[in-house]
């Protein structure tokens, strides 16, 4: 896999940048000198041919600055509140800044429920898809105002992994406040180190990243560091940089050593295994045998009902589950052909007996595999 940036940069035309709230915000609210900046930075590269997404933060730090707010929110009602009059102001100002260049954009505010819905999910894609054709700036933006627990995407360092399935990024630029991943903490320890690349997003890189988020985010360095992951299981490279640096953006396709780049992974999933991967919420876990996990890693075989062992939560036909090994490792995702109560009548039985169980046989396996996303590799 080639390892040096400007190679890994050079075909890359489809960009989806992340600016986080940490970045967005300052003192007084909306930082406008550095929102500005990256603005001219991301108008320069659409005059050079690149197609850009964004996806931002910043709308309920905008709204709690209108209010004269200093204090955390700790209710969801005031965020909600306070998103809803922050956003109208931080599109005002990409929109002024954006129009300087001439430049329109667009605003699209979603839900996980506009994702994890399929049909739903392909119209967001066509939508972005014109966009881009079109030759607008569109910046996507949690639905704060809406959002409940049940259908937040946690963070949009989340968010912008999932976008960029959708939109088939070549690259997911993730702009935070500090210059990239460090093997640890480095407010807790002077002589942490910053890791220019990382080939793979191994436990101890994923150990290496805090958790902690900033007063005006809700994502730490681990909520980048797993939206990484995802995005290079899907082969998109990703790089967690500095977005106050100056000329950020065009270092970074210049070829300059800045952030972090992960490297995509060498065998990835296909957009819809993807969606499957990590867009839908797994609704139960289904526990399988070695013979069962070798088949589904290294043989790329559906699930059949002898390989489950056991069955977790309540589910019907057509959800997400969940496969784990005896250790409780999770492996792969997948949509069932089976409800629950069904799958604990069968599990352990071969293929032959399910009719003779449960009346009636619509499917041989429980998964097949073209609805099975694999999220683990193999161990052999």
């Amino acid at each position: 896999m080639n390892e040096n940036r400007e190679d890994v940069l050079k075909n890359v035309k489809r960009v989806l940048i992340k600016i986080g709230s940490a970045v967005l915000t300052g003192a007084d609210g909306l930082d406008l000198e550095i929102i500005q900046h990256l603005v001219d930075q991301i108008a320069a590269l659409t005059r050079k041919g690149f197609q850009v997404v964004l996806v931002t933060s910043g709308a309920i730090a905008s709204g709690k600055h209108r209010l004269g707010i200093t204090a955390a929110l700790r209710s969801i009602p005031q965020k909600q509140a306070a998103a809803a009059i922050g956003q109208g102001r931080l599109m005002r100002v990409y929109s002024n800044d954006f129009g300087k260049h001439g430049l329109y954009v667009a605003q699209i505010l979603l839900t996980m429920s506009d994702l994890t819905d399929r049909r739903r999910f392909l119209n967001v894609r066509n939508t972005l898809s014109t966009l881009m054709e079109w030759g607008v700036i569109a910046i996507i933006n949690e639905n704060d105002t809406v959002a409940i627990d049940e259908i937040k995407f946690g963070d949009n360092d989340n968010l912008a992994a999932m976008i960029a399935n959708i939109i088939e990024a070549q690259m997911l630029i993730n702009l935070t406040s500090t210059p990239g991943l460090y093997d640890r903490n480095p407010a807790e320890f002077k002589d942490a180190r910053l890791i220019p690349l990382v080939r793979e997003i191994t436990e101890d890189i994923e150990t290496a990243a805090s958790e902690e988020g900033t007063s005006v985010g809700t994502g730490g360095m681990k909520s980048k560091v797993m939206a990484a992951k995802k995005v290079t299981a899907f082969g998109i490279p990703c790089i967690i940089a500095p977005g106050k640096e100056k000329d950020v953006l065009s270092r970074i396709f210049d070829g300059d050593e800045v952030g972090t780049l992960f490297l995509p992974m060498k065998e990835h999933l296909n957009s819809r295994k993807y969606w499957i991967a990590f867009t839908l919420r797994s609704r139960g876990i289904l526990s399988i045998d070695n013979g069962a996990r070798i088949a589904i890693l290294e043989e790329g075989k559906s699930l059949l009902p002898s390989g489950i062992v056991s069955v977790e939560g309540d589910f019907v036909v057509g959800d997400p589950v969940t496969c784990v090994d005896r250790d409780g490792i999770p492996l792969a995702k997948g949509l069932v052909n089976y409800s629950a109560g069904d799958i604990r009548k069968i599990m352990g039985l071969r293929t032959s007996r399910i009719e003779q169980v449960l009346g009636h046989k619509d499917y041989d396996e429980v998964i097949h595999r073209d609805n099975l996303a694999v999220t683990r590799r193999s161990r052999k």
